[in-house]
């Protein structure tokens, strides 16, 4: 084995590990964007929902006071009619 084949012989076992460490990079950054994309969609569902969460409970409580409107008003008209000599 003279100088230029044990250089031959370096470079291709070179080029096998660069290839190698290529393809084991490349895994690693194609699971790291898709793991990216998960959080992504994970922050984006949360955030969908907590907006919902709120809305609901801003409905909900303008229902309860509605309700509460509505009694009061009840409770007048039937002091009213009993005022009038009714029966309510």
């Amino acid at each position: 084995m003279d100088a230029a084949m044990v250089g031959a012989l370096a470079a291709v076992l070179a080029s096998l590990f660069a290839a190698a460490a290529a393809a084991y990079g490349s895994r690693g950054a194609t699971r790291a964007a898709r793991e990216g994309g998960v959080i992504t969609g994970y922050d984006s569902l949360t955030a969908r929902l907590t907006a919902e969460r709120d809305k609901a409970e801003t409905d909900q409580s303008t229902a309860e006071q509605r309700v509460a409107t509505l009694e009061l008003e009840v409770v007048r008209l039937r002091l009213l009619v009993t005022q009038l000599g009714g029966t309510p």
